[in-house]
């Protein structure tokens, strides 16, 4: 997966900052006065929170970053201002002479948070970013952030996001509001699952929740919604594509506080540095498994981002199975490392030692292998009436969990050759029942350069052969 160089964009950010504080001790007693854990405190943290961890987030990535917030005039805004002035970014402070600078404080023993103790005022005292302050700070960017923890700073937002699609920039928001028609005209919206469901109602199916999603699209005039679902990881839904779903890649989940933060801001950064929004959503899901495994609000670096690429994606699992948007893009990531890519087609219907056999000198001929398999639709077509034996889901889960296969996709065409030309790889493979000039999809990979292999299938087996037995209530002689 290719890490673009965010050193020569300019993103800006507005939202609610937020001071995170941490205190951290030893749990060796409970209170006499109450049955609390007392916790002597042995050293204390202030990090950048809300908006200004999307902001810190940018920075660490090298991206030139400006911040347009609300702040108070107390011991906690001094601390913030010093906090983003060290890592260099760029401040726009809509300043509250007797506001609060929103703090959030977390007491810490044994890793565990045993405590968090919020400060603030009233979300209707808090000072707003109004039009001409925040259009000040437009010009000369790539990309804008709305990180909105609806605490004040973007009750308006509508006339902010107005003048950036004005400016012509990208527009990016976190949302926390459950009035959604206010995001109307942003470009992208990255709700958790609670956040999406607040927006939209519940969803009792990864079906509906993509629906729901493609309707919020028209509802709000958006290009896409990035869902991130925690464990289950994220899910892209643009106009007229169809859905990718991205697998978590977090090795160890240890906090997931600002992981949110972390995925718009790499999402952000990668779009305005000229990636698709496929890449860009991988790049952000890559970034929020590294930060979840750190302790409290935490950023993550080009390196880290270049390290964790480099462990690849995980194969032989449910994650496997994959959507045609997410496999190009994975394909596109391994050209970086010369990876060579081998694919193969079929219906897959009942599986055998053939295929098997057949499956393993594909893999054999690179370094991965994308199985390709007939929807139920085309298989009935393609097959006659009383196949698939196996529905689709079935068929493509069995090849996912197979040592040699690393991605299954399906397609809907009698013919892969769409996907093939899609997904470009750098070998096709079919069996040696096949003449060259008989591959769909063989003149695509020539003409850019690849290979076209015919591989031998282990004599005796064929899917048609066994459900012939299995209707004469035979066995194999």
């Amino acid at each position: 997966m290719r890490i673009p160089d965010f050193r020569e964009l300019n993103v800006l950010v507005a939202g609610d900052a937020m001071l995170d504080r941490y205190w951290y001790g030893e749990t060796g007693r409970i209170s006499p006065e109450a049955p609390v854990p007392v916790v002597a405190i042995a050293r204390t943290e202030d990090r950048p929170g809300g908006a200004a961890n999307v902001a810190l987030v940018l920075a660490t990535l090298g991206v030139k970053t400006t911040l347009v917030a609300p702040i108070g005039h107390d011991e906690a805004g001094t601390a913030l201002r010093g906090l983003l002035a060290d890592a260099g970014v760029r401040t726009h402070w809509v300043e509250q002479s007797d506001g609060t600078t929103i703090t959030k404080l977390r007491i810490i023993s044994q890793h565990q948070q045993m405590l968090r103790v919020d400060f603030e005022g009233p979300a209707a005292m808090a000072a707003e970013i109004l039009p001409e302050f925040f259009g000040q700070s437009l010009s000369g960017v790539d990309a804008v952030i709305f990180s909105d923890y609806a605490k004040g700073a973007l009750a308006q937002v509508a006339p902010l996001i107005h003048a950036s699609r004005v400016a012509g920039r990208p527009v990016l928001i976190d949302p926390k509001r459950s009035d959604c028609a206010a995001y109307t005209g942003a470009s992208i919206l990255t709700p958790n699952r609670a956040e999406f469901e607040r927006m939209v109602g519940h969803c009792g199916s990864e079906l509906e929740r993509v629906e729901r999603a493609r309707e919020l699209l028209l509802q709000l005039d958006l290009a896409a919604v990035l869902l991130t679902r925690g464990e289950e990881g994220m899910t892209l839904v643009e106009r007229n594509r169809e859905a990718v779903h991205i697998a978590a890649r977090a090795q160890e989940v240890f906090d997931v506080t600002g992981a949110g933060d972390t995925v718009v801001a790499v999402l952000g950064a990668s779009l305005a540095a000229g990636q698709d929004l496929a890449h860009a959503a991988m790049l952000a899901n890559l970034a929020a498994g590294v930060v979840v495994g750190k302790l409290g609000t935490a950023t993550v670096s080009v390196a880290e981002l270049r390290a964790a690429a480099r462990h690849g994606v995980p194969a032989n699992s449910s994650r496997s199975i994959v959507a045609e948007g997410e496999l190009v893009t994975l394909v596109q990531g391994l050209r970086q490392h010369q990876d060579v890519v081998v694919m193969t087609n079929g219906c897959f219907d009942i599986l055998h030692p053939g295929h098997i056999a057949y499956l393993e000198q594909a893999k054999a001929c690179g370094d991965r292998l994308i199985v390709a398999v007939n929807d139920d639709d085309s298989v009935r077509r393609l097959k006659g009436h009383g196949r698939p034996i196996n529905p689709l889901a079935q068929r493509m889960a069995v090849l996912a969990g197979l040592a040699a296969v690393d991605w299954v996709v399906s397609f809907s065409e009698d013919t892969p050759v769409r996907l093939i030309e899609a997904i470009g790889p750098d070998v096709l493979v079919k069996g040696g029942d096949y003449r060259l000039e008989e591959v769909a999809g063989h003149e695509e990979v020539l003409a850019r350069g690849g290979q076209v292999r015919l591989l031998p299938f282990e004599g005796g087996y064929s899917t048609t052969g066994i459900v012939e037995r299995i209707h004469r209530g035979g066995t194999r002689r």
